[in-house]
Protein backbone atom coordinates (compact mmCIF):
# COMPACT_ATOMS: atom_id res chain seq x y z
CA UNK A 1 0.00 0.00 0.00
CA UNK A 2 1.19 3.70 -1.00
CA UNK A 3 1.73 5.37 2.24
CA UNK A 4 2.46 9.35 1.53
CA UNK A 5 3.86 11.79 4.08
CA UNK A 6 2.88 15.20 5.59
CA UNK A 7 4.94 17.28 7.27
CA UNK A 8 3.97 20.07 10.20
CA UNK A 9 5.51 21.53 12.83
CA UNK A 10 2.83 19.96 15.48
CA UNK A 11 -0.26 17.72 15.26
CA UNK A 12 -2.99 17.34 17.19
CA UNK A 13 -5.53 14.01 17.19
CA UNK A 14 -8.79 15.25 18.51
CA UNK A 15 -10.98 18.18 17.45
CA UNK A 16 -13.54 18.72 20.62
CA UNK A 17 -12.58 21.81 23.14
CA UNK A 18 -9.24 20.39 24.42
CA UNK A 19 -7.68 20.00 20.77
CA UNK A 20 -9.36 22.88 19.10
CA UNK A 21 -7.66 25.04 22.02
CA UNK A 22 -4.23 23.64 21.82
CA UNK A 23 -4.67 24.52 18.08
CA UNK A 24 -5.96 27.63 18.21
CA UNK A 25 -2.55 28.91 20.75
CA UNK A 26 -0.18 26.87 18.23
CA UNK A 27 -1.88 28.23 14.91
CA UNK A 28 -1.50 31.86 16.63
CA UNK A 29 1.79 31.47 17.55
CA UNK A 30 2.65 30.54 13.88
CA UNK A 31 3.10 27.20 14.09
CA UNK A 32 2.14 25.30 11.33
CA UNK A 33 -0.64 23.02 12.79
CA UNK A 34 -2.56 20.01 11.69
CA UNK A 35 -5.59 18.64 13.45
CA UNK A 36 -6.86 15.23 12.79
CA UNK A 37 -10.11 14.37 13.70
CA UNK A 38 -12.96 11.44 12.55
CA UNK A 39 -15.41 13.59 12.49
CA UNK A 40 -16.46 17.64 11.78
CA UNK A 41 -14.83 19.82 14.57
CA UNK A 42 -18.54 21.05 16.12
CA UNK A 43 -19.61 17.47 15.93
CA UNK A 44 -16.68 16.34 18.59
CA UNK A 45 -18.43 14.74 21.66
CA UNK A 46 -17.46 18.30 23.34
CA UNK A 47 -20.89 19.23 21.52
CA UNK A 48 -22.61 16.87 24.37
CA UNK A 49 -21.61 19.10 27.33
CA UNK A 50 -24.56 20.67 28.83
CA UNK A 51 -24.41 21.66 32.48
CA UNK A 52 -21.63 24.60 32.19
CA UNK A 53 -17.71 25.16 32.82
CA UNK A 54 -17.13 26.15 36.33
CA UNK A 55 -14.89 28.94 37.56
CA UNK A 56 -14.80 30.87 40.24
CA UNK A 57 -16.16 34.23 38.79
CA UNK A 58 -18.15 34.93 42.29
CA UNK A 59 -20.69 36.61 39.82
CA UNK A 60 -24.15 35.51 41.83
CA UNK A 61 -22.81 34.06 45.29
CA UNK A 62 -19.26 34.80 47.21
CA UNK A 63 -16.78 32.30 45.83
CA UNK A 64 -13.07 31.77 45.30
CA UNK A 65 -10.23 29.61 43.67
CA UNK A 66 -9.32 28.16 47.60
CA UNK A 67 -12.62 26.76 47.61
CA UNK A 68 -12.66 25.36 44.53
CA UNK A 69 -9.35 23.77 44.74
CA UNK A 70 -10.89 22.57 48.52
CA UNK A 71 -13.52 20.88 46.68
CA UNK A 72 -12.13 18.99 43.99
CA UNK A 73 -9.25 17.31 45.80
CA UNK A 74 -12.83 16.16 48.18
CA UNK A 75 -14.38 15.12 45.51
CA UNK A 76 -11.37 13.49 43.93
CA UNK A 77 -10.98 11.44 47.19
CA UNK A 78 -7.35 12.70 47.49
CA UNK A 79 -6.61 10.88 44.45
CA UNK A 80 -6.08 14.23 42.36
CA UNK A 81 -2.38 15.65 42.34
CA UNK A 82 -2.99 18.84 43.81
CA UNK A 83 -0.24 20.91 42.33
CA UNK A 84 -2.55 20.25 39.33
CA UNK A 85 -5.51 21.08 40.46
CA UNK A 86 -4.33 24.15 41.77
CA UNK A 87 -3.18 24.87 38.72
CA UNK A 88 -6.63 24.50 37.35
CA UNK A 89 -8.67 25.93 39.49
CA UNK A 90 -6.24 29.19 39.45
CA UNK A 91 -6.52 29.61 35.84
CA UNK A 92 -9.93 28.79 35.63
CA UNK A 93 -11.37 32.38 35.91
CA UNK A 94 -8.80 33.61 33.02
CA UNK A 95 -9.28 30.68 30.41
CA UNK A 96 -13.75 31.45 30.75
CA UNK A 97 -13.25 35.15 30.23
CA UNK A 98 -11.00 34.60 27.23
CA UNK A 99 -13.64 32.54 25.87
CA UNK A 100 -16.02 35.29 26.20
CA UNK A 101 -13.62 37.32 24.31
CA UNK A 102 -13.75 34.50 21.55
CA UNK A 103 -17.23 34.88 21.35
CA UNK A 104 -18.85 32.50 23.22
CA UNK A 105 -22.25 33.23 24.01
CA UNK A 106 -22.83 32.56 27.81
CA UNK A 107 -26.12 33.25 29.85
CA UNK A 108 -26.33 36.42 31.32
CA UNK A 109 -27.30 37.63 34.85
CA UNK A 110 -29.89 40.78 34.85
CA UNK A 111 -26.20 43.11 35.31
CA UNK A 112 -24.43 41.84 32.20
CA UNK A 113 -22.57 39.07 33.52
CA UNK A 114 -21.96 35.90 32.91
CA UNK A 115 -24.37 33.49 34.77
CA UNK A 116 -23.38 31.20 37.00
CA UNK A 117 -25.58 27.89 38.46
CA UNK A 118 -25.24 25.31 41.36
CA UNK A 119 -23.40 21.93 40.74
CA UNK A 120 -22.85 19.32 42.44
CA UNK A 121 -19.66 18.73 44.92
CA UNK A 122 -19.23 22.62 44.35
CA UNK A 123 -19.33 24.77 47.51
CA UNK A 124 -18.51 27.92 49.77
CA UNK A 125 -16.35 27.76 52.79
CA UNK A 126 -14.70 24.20 52.24
CA UNK A 127 -18.30 22.35 51.78
CA UNK A 128 -20.69 24.51 53.88
CA UNK A 129 -22.77 25.13 51.20
CA UNK A 130 -23.69 24.86 47.91
CA UNK A 131 -21.94 27.75 45.54
CA UNK A 132 -23.09 29.05 42.33
CA UNK A 133 -20.19 28.28 40.20
CA UNK A 134 -20.93 26.78 37.02
CA UNK A 135 -20.96 29.05 33.94
CA UNK A 136 -23.19 28.06 31.39
CA UNK A 137 -25.27 28.78 27.69
CA UNK A 138 -28.14 27.82 28.95
CA UNK A 139 -28.09 23.72 29.00
CA UNK A 140 -26.14 23.87 25.50
CA UNK A 141 -22.62 25.25 27.16
CA UNK A 142 -20.30 22.89 24.80
CA UNK A 143 -22.10 23.23 22.17
CA UNK A 144 -21.47 27.01 22.13
CA UNK A 145 -18.22 26.22 23.17
CA UNK A 146 -16.90 23.98 20.18
CA UNK A 147 -18.36 26.95 17.55
CA UNK A 148 -16.35 29.46 19.52
CA UNK A 149 -13.13 27.86 19.40
CA UNK A 150 -13.62 26.24 15.95
CA UNK A 151 -14.56 29.99 14.62
CA UNK A 152 -11.49 31.27 16.20
CA UNK A 153 -9.61 28.25 14.46
CA UNK A 154 -10.38 28.81 11.15
CA UNK A 155 -9.44 32.81 11.82
CA UNK A 156 -6.33 31.34 12.89
CA UNK A 157 -5.91 29.02 9.69
CA UNK A 158 -5.33 25.57 11.64
CA UNK A 159 -5.47 22.94 8.96
CA UNK A 160 -8.26 20.09 9.74
CA UNK A 161 -8.14 17.00 8.00
CA UNK A 162 -11.74 15.85 8.80
CA UNK A 163 -12.64 12.07 9.05
CA UNK A 164 -9.53 11.08 9.21
CA UNK A 165 -8.42 8.50 11.64
CA UNK A 166 -5.11 8.45 13.75
CA UNK A 167 -3.57 4.81 13.45
CA UNK A 168 -0.64 4.90 15.65
CA UNK A 169 2.00 7.00 17.03
CA UNK A 170 5.34 6.79 15.59
CA UNK A 171 8.10 6.62 17.72
CA UNK A 172 12.20 6.38 17.26
CA UNK A 173 14.61 3.73 19.40
CA UNK A 174 15.42 6.97 21.73
CA UNK A 175 12.06 6.48 22.34
CA UNK A 176 10.42 10.01 21.16
CA UNK A 177 7.57 10.92 19.35
CA UNK A 178 7.96 11.55 15.51
CA UNK A 179 3.77 11.64 14.72
CA UNK A 180 1.21 9.18 14.01
CA UNK A 181 -0.06 7.24 10.89
CA UNK A 182 -3.60 7.90 9.95
CA UNK A 183 -6.19 6.86 7.91
CA UNK A 184 -8.77 8.86 5.17
CA UNK A 185 -12.36 7.43 6.49
CA UNK A 186 -13.37 7.75 2.95
CA UNK A 187 -11.00 6.11 1.06
CA UNK A 188 -8.42 3.90 2.91
CA UNK A 189 -5.56 6.52 2.17
CA UNK A 190 -2.60 5.68 4.77
CA UNK A 191 -0.53 8.60 5.77
CA UNK A 192 2.28 9.86 8.15
CA UNK A 193 2.14 12.91 9.96
CA UNK A 194 5.43 13.89 10.32
CA UNK A 195 5.71 16.61 13.18
CA UNK A 196 8.26 17.99 15.97
CA UNK A 197 5.12 17.68 18.65
CA UNK A 198 2.10 15.36 19.01
CA UNK A 199 -0.50 16.75 21.00
CA UNK A 200 -3.45 13.85 21.85
CA UNK A 201 -6.70 15.16 22.47
CA UNK A 202 -8.86 12.33 21.55
CA UNK A 203 -11.66 11.97 24.30
CA UNK A 204 -12.70 9.05 26.69
CA UNK A 205 -13.65 6.13 25.92
CA UNK A 206 -17.10 5.48 27.46
CA UNK A 207 -17.90 2.61 24.96
CA UNK A 208 -16.46 0.25 26.85
CA UNK A 209 -19.59 0.09 28.25
CA UNK A 210 -22.89 -1.34 27.25
CA UNK A 211 -24.66 1.73 29.00
CA UNK A 212 -22.78 5.24 28.18
CA UNK A 213 -23.94 8.39 27.78
CA UNK A 214 -20.82 9.05 25.24
CA UNK A 215 -21.38 9.25 21.91
CA UNK A 216 -19.90 6.02 19.22
CA UNK A 217 -17.22 8.15 18.09
CA UNK A 218 -16.03 7.92 22.18
CA UNK A 219 -13.50 4.14 21.00
CA UNK A 220 -10.52 5.52 23.32
CA UNK A 221 -8.60 6.07 19.95
CA UNK A 222 -6.43 7.99 21.45
CA UNK A 223 -5.72 5.92 24.88
CA UNK A 224 -5.39 2.66 22.86
CA UNK A 225 -3.05 4.05 20.77
CA UNK A 226 -0.47 5.52 23.53
CA UNK A 227 -1.04 1.96 25.22
CA UNK A 228 0.44 -0.16 22.05
CA UNK A 229 3.75 2.30 21.67
CA UNK A 230 3.93 1.33 24.99
CA UNK A 231 2.91 4.80 27.36
CA UNK A 232 1.18 3.39 30.72
CA UNK A 233 -2.35 4.28 30.96
CA UNK A 234 -2.70 5.87 34.67
CA UNK A 235 -5.93 5.22 36.79
CA UNK A 236 -8.34 3.50 34.78
CA UNK A 237 -10.57 1.66 37.23
CA UNK A 238 -12.11 5.11 37.78
CA UNK A 239 -14.91 5.40 35.75
CA UNK A 240 -17.68 7.76 36.87
CA UNK A 241 -21.67 6.84 36.24
CA UNK A 242 -23.38 9.77 35.92
CA UNK A 243 -26.29 9.76 37.95
CA UNK A 244 -28.93 11.40 35.32
CA UNK A 245 -29.13 8.88 32.05
CA UNK A 246 -32.69 9.08 30.48
CA UNK A 247 -33.84 5.11 31.49
CA UNK A 248 -33.94 2.67 29.06
CA UNK A 249 -31.62 5.29 26.77
CA UNK A 250 -29.11 6.65 28.11
CA UNK A 251 -29.21 9.87 27.35
CA UNK A 252 -27.39 12.06 29.43
CA UNK A 253 -29.69 14.71 31.41
CA UNK A 254 -27.36 17.61 33.03
CA UNK A 255 -27.12 18.16 36.50
CA UNK A 256 -27.48 21.30 35.44
CA UNK A 257 -31.09 20.17 35.89
CA UNK A 258 -30.43 19.46 39.79
CA UNK A 259 -28.60 22.68 39.78
CA UNK A 260 -31.81 24.71 38.66
CA UNK A 261 -33.63 23.24 41.65
CA UNK A 262 -34.51 19.35 40.27
CA UNK A 263 -35.26 16.88 43.13
CA UNK A 264 -34.66 13.02 42.36
CA UNK A 265 -37.71 10.96 44.38
CA UNK A 266 -38.28 7.37 44.44
CA UNK A 267 -41.74 5.29 44.53
CA UNK A 268 -43.02 7.03 47.31
CA UNK A 269 -42.09 10.28 45.89
CA UNK A 270 -39.40 10.76 48.92
CA UNK A 271 -35.98 12.70 48.57
CA UNK A 272 -34.39 10.27 48.83
CA UNK A 273 -30.97 12.37 48.96
CA UNK A 274 -31.82 13.77 52.10
CA UNK A 275 -30.52 10.47 54.01
CA UNK A 276 -27.37 10.18 51.90
CA UNK A 277 -26.06 13.86 51.88
CA UNK A 278 -27.95 15.84 54.39
CA UNK A 279 -26.00 19.15 53.50
CA UNK A 280 -25.86 19.15 50.04
CA UNK A 281 -28.78 16.53 49.35
CA UNK A 282 -29.04 15.92 45.00
CA UNK A 283 -26.07 18.27 44.31
CA UNK A 284 -23.52 15.92 46.49
CA UNK A 285 -20.71 14.51 44.16
CA UNK A 286 -22.12 11.87 41.42
CA UNK A 287 -20.13 9.21 42.71
CA UNK A 288 -21.93 9.84 45.96
CA UNK A 289 -25.59 10.65 44.18
CA UNK A 290 -24.79 7.54 41.52
CA UNK A 291 -24.82 4.85 44.33
CA UNK A 292 -27.95 6.32 46.26
CA UNK A 293 -29.88 5.84 43.36
CA UNK A 294 -28.80 2.02 43.02
CA UNK A 295 -28.84 1.23 46.61
CA UNK A 296 -32.93 2.97 46.29
CA UNK A 297 -33.15 0.05 43.68
CA UNK A 298 -31.89 -2.31 44.78
CA UNK A 299 -33.66 -2.16 47.41
CA UNK A 300 -36.93 -1.91 46.11
CA UNK A 301 -37.82 1.34 46.23
CA UNK A 302 -37.06 2.37 42.14
CA UNK A 303 -39.78 3.35 39.75
CA UNK A 304 -41.55 1.89 36.86
CA UNK A 305 -42.89 -1.15 36.40
CA UNK A 306 -39.25 -3.27 37.34
CA UNK A 307 -38.38 -1.01 39.60
CA UNK A 308 -35.57 -0.25 37.59
CA UNK A 309 -35.02 3.82 37.72
CA UNK A 310 -35.96 6.84 40.08
CA UNK A 311 -37.15 9.97 38.61
CA UNK A 312 -35.74 13.12 38.07
CA UNK A 313 -38.82 16.11 39.12
CA UNK A 314 -38.56 19.51 38.33
CA UNK A 315 -41.95 19.90 37.63
CA UNK A 316 -41.91 22.47 40.79
CA UNK A 317 -40.10 25.17 38.26
CA UNK A 318 -42.36 27.63 36.36
CA UNK A 319 -42.58 26.29 32.77
CA UNK A 320 -41.07 29.51 31.94
CA UNK A 321 -37.48 28.89 33.92
CA UNK A 322 -37.65 25.15 32.52
CA UNK A 323 -37.95 26.85 28.89
CA UNK A 324 -35.39 29.84 29.42
CA UNK A 325 -32.88 27.31 31.02
CA UNK A 326 -32.89 23.71 30.13
CA UNK A 327 -34.61 23.50 26.74
CA UNK A 328 -32.12 21.18 25.56
CA UNK A 329 -33.58 18.84 28.44
CA UNK A 330 -37.48 19.37 27.83
CA UNK A 331 -36.54 18.15 24.38
CA UNK A 332 -34.66 14.97 25.17
CA UNK A 333 -37.06 14.19 27.68
CA UNK A 334 -40.18 14.81 25.51
CA UNK A 335 -38.01 12.26 22.90
CA UNK A 336 -35.90 10.11 24.79
CA UNK A 337 -38.38 8.97 28.08
CA UNK A 338 -42.15 10.60 26.25
CA UNK A 339 -42.74 12.93 29.10
CA UNK A 340 -42.64 16.38 29.37
CA UNK A 341 -40.67 17.20 32.19
CA UNK A 342 -42.86 20.65 32.54
CA UNK A 343 -45.80 18.11 33.48
CA UNK A 344 -43.87 14.72 34.59
CA UNK A 345 -40.70 13.66 35.92
CA UNK A 346 -38.14 12.11 34.03
CA UNK A 347 -36.80 8.74 34.61
CA UNK A 348 -33.41 8.13 35.19
CA UNK A 349 -30.75 5.92 36.17
CA UNK A 350 -26.82 6.34 36.64
CA UNK A 351 -25.03 5.70 33.09
CA UNK A 352 -21.49 5.46 32.14
CA UNK A 353 -19.73 9.29 31.45
CA UNK A 354 -16.33 9.97 31.81
CA UNK A 355 -13.23 8.22 32.23
CA UNK A 356 -10.91 9.96 35.15
CA UNK A 357 -7.63 8.09 34.11
CA UNK A 358 -5.75 7.97 30.58
CA UNK A 359 -2.50 9.31 29.32
CA UNK A 360 0.11 10.26 31.87
CA UNK A 361 0.74 13.84 32.05
CA UNK A 362 1.53 16.88 34.46
CA UNK A 363 0.41 20.46 33.89
CA UNK A 364 2.32 21.49 31.29
CA UNK A 365 0.42 18.81 29.40
CA UNK A 366 3.24 16.86 28.89
CA UNK A 367 2.81 13.05 29.03
CA UNK A 368 5.16 11.42 31.48
CA UNK A 369 6.28 8.18 32.71
CA UNK A 370 8.76 6.27 35.00
CA UNK A 371 11.89 6.35 33.57
CA UNK A 372 15.54 6.57 35.20
CA UNK A 373 14.25 7.12 39.11
CA UNK A 374 11.93 10.25 38.15
CA UNK A 375 8.02 8.63 38.15
CA UNK A 376 6.94 11.21 36.28
CA UNK A 377 9.96 11.89 33.32
CA UNK A 378 8.02 13.82 29.83
CA UNK A 379 8.56 11.77 26.51
CA UNK A 380 10.08 14.00 24.18
CA UNK A 381 7.41 15.25 21.40
CA UNK A 382 4.30 13.94 23.07
CA UNK A 383 1.56 16.22 24.25
CA UNK A 384 -1.76 15.39 25.62
CA UNK A 385 -4.87 16.77 26.96
CA UNK A 386 -8.79 16.63 28.26
CA UNK A 387 -10.62 13.58 28.59
CA UNK A 388 -7.81 11.13 27.38
CA UNK A 389 -5.05 12.69 29.70
CA UNK A 390 -4.50 12.09 33.33
CA UNK A 391 -2.90 15.32 34.85
CA UNK A 392 -4.48 13.96 37.71
CA UNK A 393 -6.76 16.74 38.35
CA UNK A 394 -10.07 14.24 39.00
CA UNK A 395 -8.53 11.37 40.54
CA UNK A 396 -11.11 9.21 41.79
CA UNK A 397 -14.08 11.09 40.65
CA UNK A 398 -14.81 14.04 38.75
CA UNK A 399 -16.70 16.77 39.90
CA UNK A 400 -19.66 18.09 37.10
CA UNK A 401 -18.29 21.18 35.29
CA UNK A 402 -14.41 20.02 35.94
CA UNK A 403 -15.01 18.71 32.65
CA UNK A 404 -15.02 21.84 30.20
CA UNK A 405 -12.44 23.47 32.53
CA UNK A 406 -10.11 20.73 32.18
CA UNK A 407 -10.15 20.61 28.54
CA UNK A 408 -9.68 24.48 28.17
CA UNK A 409 -6.90 24.71 31.34
CA UNK A 410 -5.20 21.97 29.96
CA UNK A 411 -5.57 22.44 26.41
CA UNK A 412 -4.17 25.79 26.50
CA UNK A 413 -1.59 24.62 28.93
CA UNK A 414 0.00 21.86 26.33
CA UNK A 415 -0.36 24.34 23.77
CA UNK A 416 2.35 26.95 25.72
CA UNK A 417 4.44 24.19 26.19
CA UNK A 418 4.32 23.16 22.88
CA UNK A 419 4.97 26.95 21.35
CA UNK A 420 7.68 27.35 24.24
CA UNK A 421 9.56 24.08 23.67
CA UNK A 422 9.18 25.08 19.68
CA UNK A 423 10.74 28.67 20.48
CA UNK A 424 13.58 27.55 22.64
CA UNK A 425 14.88 24.80 19.73
CA UNK A 426 14.03 21.48 21.88
CA UNK A 427 11.46 20.39 19.48
CA UNK A 428 13.39 19.51 16.44
CA UNK A 429 12.29 17.34 13.31
CA UNK A 430 13.72 13.97 14.00
CA UNK A 431 14.53 11.68 10.89
CA UNK A 432 11.63 8.94 10.65
CA UNK A 433 12.60 5.23 11.13
CA UNK A 434 12.49 2.99 8.03
CA UNK A 435 9.34 1.38 9.85
CA UNK A 436 7.66 4.01 10.47
CA UNK A 437 4.11 2.69 9.22
CA UNK A 438 4.77 -0.71 9.26
CA UNK A 439 2.43 -1.19 12.22
CA UNK A 440 -0.35 0.28 11.07
CA UNK A 441 -0.09 -1.74 7.59
CA UNK A 442 0.10 -4.73 9.48
CA UNK A 443 -2.69 -3.95 11.64
CA UNK A 444 -4.81 -3.65 8.11
CA UNK A 445 -3.15 -6.01 6.37
CA UNK A 446 -4.53 -8.87 9.17
CA UNK A 447 -8.33 -7.24 8.73
CA UNK A 448 -8.12 -7.40 5.09
CA UNK A 449 -6.98 -10.63 5.39
CA UNK A 450 -8.95 -12.10 7.65
CA UNK A 451 -11.22 -15.24 7.05
CA UNK A 452 -13.55 -17.11 9.30
CA UNK A 453 -13.06 -14.79 12.29
CA UNK A 454 -15.40 -13.98 14.56
CA UNK A 455 -17.56 -10.49 13.31
CA UNK A 456 -16.50 -7.26 15.02
CA UNK A 457 -19.77 -6.35 16.24
CA UNK A 458 -20.18 -9.63 18.23
CA UNK A 459 -16.74 -9.31 20.33
CA UNK A 460 -17.27 -5.47 20.88
CA UNK A 461 -20.77 -6.38 22.70
CA UNK A 462 -19.64 -9.26 24.71
CA UNK A 463 -16.52 -7.03 25.83
CA UNK A 464 -19.61 -3.98 26.61
CA UNK A 465 -21.74 -6.57 28.53
CA UNK A 466 -18.78 -7.82 30.49
CA UNK A 467 -17.52 -4.31 31.54
CA UNK A 468 -21.21 -3.34 32.20
CA UNK A 469 -21.76 -6.54 34.65
CA UNK A 470 -18.51 -6.92 36.09
CA UNK A 471 -17.14 -3.12 36.91
CA UNK A 472 -19.87 -0.90 37.19
CA UNK A 473 -21.07 1.56 40.27
CA UNK A 474 -20.69 -0.88 42.68
CA UNK A 475 -17.89 -3.59 42.27
CA UNK A 476 -17.51 -7.15 43.92
CA UNK A 477 -14.18 -8.91 44.51
CA UNK A 478 -15.62 -12.18 42.43
CA UNK A 479 -16.90 -10.27 40.17
CA UNK A 480 -13.98 -8.43 38.92
CA UNK A 481 -11.67 -11.18 39.43
CA UNK A 482 -13.88 -13.34 36.96
CA UNK A 483 -14.12 -10.13 34.90
CA UNK A 484 -10.31 -9.88 34.26
CA UNK A 485 -10.30 -13.61 33.15
CA UNK A 486 -13.45 -12.86 30.26
CA UNK A 487 -11.55 -9.84 29.31
CA UNK A 488 -8.48 -11.79 28.92
CA UNK A 489 -10.26 -14.15 26.37
CA UNK A 490 -11.87 -11.74 24.51
CA UNK A 491 -8.80 -9.68 24.15
CA UNK A 492 -7.74 -13.07 22.13
CA UNK A 493 -11.11 -13.03 20.36
CA UNK A 494 -10.30 -9.02 18.92
CA UNK A 495 -7.36 -10.77 16.91
CA UNK A 496 -9.30 -12.89 15.23
CA UNK A 497 -12.43 -10.78 14.10
CA UNK A 498 -12.91 -10.08 10.18
CA UNK A 499 -14.36 -7.43 8.06
CA UNK A 500 -15.95 -9.60 5.37
CA UNK A 501 -15.95 -9.46 1.73
CA UNK A 502 -14.03 -5.97 0.97
CA UNK A 503 -16.19 -5.47 -1.97
CA UNK A 504 -19.24 -6.10 -0.11
CA UNK A 505 -18.86 -3.76 2.84
CA UNK A 506 -18.71 -0.36 3.94
CA UNK A 507 -15.15 1.25 4.83
CA UNK A 508 -17.06 1.73 7.90
CA UNK A 509 -16.36 -1.99 8.86
CA UNK A 510 -12.88 -1.59 8.96
CA UNK A 511 -13.32 1.97 11.04
CA UNK A 512 -15.29 -0.35 13.65
CA UNK A 513 -12.57 -3.23 13.71
CA UNK A 514 -9.75 -0.32 14.20
CA UNK A 515 -11.51 0.76 17.50
CA UNK A 516 -12.10 -2.50 18.64
CA UNK A 517 -8.48 -2.49 18.77
CA UNK A 518 -8.45 0.59 21.05
CA UNK A 519 -11.47 -0.35 23.44
CA UNK A 520 -10.32 -3.69 24.34
CA UNK A 521 -6.83 -1.67 25.14
CA UNK A 522 -8.96 0.41 27.39
CA UNK A 523 -11.31 -1.98 28.74
CA UNK A 524 -8.37 -4.55 29.80
CA UNK A 525 -6.74 -1.57 31.30
CA UNK A 526 -9.70 -0.69 33.98
CA UNK A 527 -10.64 -4.11 34.35
CA UNK A 528 -7.18 -5.53 35.64
CA UNK A 529 -6.66 -2.22 37.68
CA UNK A 530 -9.96 -2.65 39.04
CA UNK A 531 -9.51 -5.79 40.48
CA UNK A 532 -6.19 -5.11 41.60
CA UNK A 533 -7.41 -1.97 44.08
CA UNK A 534 -8.28 -3.66 46.95
CA UNK A 535 -9.84 -0.37 48.52
CA UNK A 536 -12.92 1.69 47.53
CA UNK A 537 -12.32 4.97 46.46
CA UNK A 538 -14.35 7.89 44.95
CA UNK A 539 -15.85 6.01 42.04
CA UNK A 540 -14.47 2.57 42.74
CA UNK A 541 -16.31 0.64 45.46
CA UNK A 542 -16.05 -2.68 46.18
CA UNK A 543 -18.22 -4.61 48.74
CA UNK A 544 -15.00 -6.03 49.80
CA UNK A 545 -14.11 -2.51 51.40
CA UNK A 546 -16.21 -1.48 53.05
CA UNK A 547 -16.88 2.61 55.01
CA UNK A 548 -15.38 1.64 58.90
CA UNK A 549 -13.56 4.47 61.28
CA UNK A 550 -10.00 2.60 60.18
CA UNK A 551 -11.09 3.39 56.70
CA UNK A 552 -13.40 6.42 55.69
CA UNK A 553 -15.46 5.63 52.90
CA UNK A 554 -13.60 2.08 52.24
CA UNK A 555 -10.12 3.98 51.37
CA UNK A 556 -7.06 2.87 52.40
CA UNK A 557 -4.70 5.62 52.43
CA UNK A 558 -2.00 3.38 54.04
CA UNK A 559 -1.75 1.11 51.06
CA UNK A 560 -3.78 2.53 48.25
CA UNK A 561 -2.96 6.36 48.21
CA UNK A 562 -1.00 5.52 45.14
CA UNK A 563 -1.44 6.16 41.09
CA UNK A 564 -2.16 2.71 39.29
CA UNK A 565 -0.05 2.53 35.63
CA UNK A 566 -0.85 -0.18 33.42
CA UNK A 567 1.02 -1.52 30.68
CA UNK A 568 -0.23 -3.57 27.58
CA UNK A 569 2.63 -5.12 27.09
CA UNK A 570 2.40 -8.00 29.32
CA UNK A 571 -0.85 -6.54 30.99
CA UNK A 572 0.86 -5.57 33.79
CA UNK A 573 0.71 -3.25 36.73
CA UNK A 574 2.66 -0.61 38.47
CA UNK A 575 2.12 2.61 40.34
CA UNK A 576 3.05 5.86 41.51
CA UNK A 577 2.85 8.41 43.88
CA UNK A 578 -0.14 10.32 44.71
CA UNK A 579 1.17 14.50 44.62
CA UNK A 580 -0.13 15.97 47.18
CA UNK A 581 1.62 18.70 47.54
CA UNK A 582 0.33 22.46 46.25
CA UNK A 583 2.23 24.25 42.99
CA UNK A 584 2.67 27.37 45.47
CA UNK A 585 4.67 27.20 48.50
CA UNK A 586 2.42 29.43 50.28
CA UNK A 587 -1.33 27.31 49.44
CA UNK A 588 -1.42 24.62 52.16
CA UNK A 589 -1.88 21.25 51.31
CA UNK A 590 -5.77 19.67 51.75
CA UNK A 591 -5.60 17.17 54.68
CA UNK A 592 -6.95 13.91 53.96
CA UNK A 593 -10.28 13.48 55.59
CA UNK A 594 -13.25 11.68 55.30
CA UNK A 595 -15.47 12.50 52.28
CA UNK A 596 -19.11 13.62 53.23
CA UNK A 597 -21.79 15.98 51.70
Amino acid sequence: MNVTKRTFDAVIVGAGGAGLRAALQLSEAGMRTAVLSKVFPTRSHTVAAQGGVAASLGNSTEDNWHWHMYDTVKGSDWLGDQDAIEFMCRKANEVVIELEHFGMPFDRTDNGKIYQRPFGGHSQNYGQSPVMRSCAAADRTGHAMLHALYQRNVRANTQFFVEWMALDLIRNSAGDILGVTAMEMETGEISIFHSRATVFATGGAGRIYYSSTNAFINTGDGVGIAARAGIPLEDMEFWQFHPTGVAGAGVLITEGVRGEGGILRNAAGERFMERYAPNLKDLASRDVVSRSMVTEINEGRGCGPDKDHVMLDITHLSPETIMKRLPGIREIAIQFAGVDPIKAPIPVVPTCHYQMGGIPTNYKGQVVVPKDGNPNSPVQGFYAAGECACASVHGANRLGTNSLLDLLVFGKSSGETVVADFKSGSLTLKDLPADAAEASLARIARLDGQKGGEGVHDVRLAMQRTMQKHAGVFRFADLLKEGVSKMAEIADRSKRTEIGDKSKVWNTARIEALELDNLIEVAQATIVSAEARKESRGAHVRDDAPDTAQRPNGRDDQNWLKHTLWYSQGNRLDYKPVNLKPMSPDVESIALAKRTY
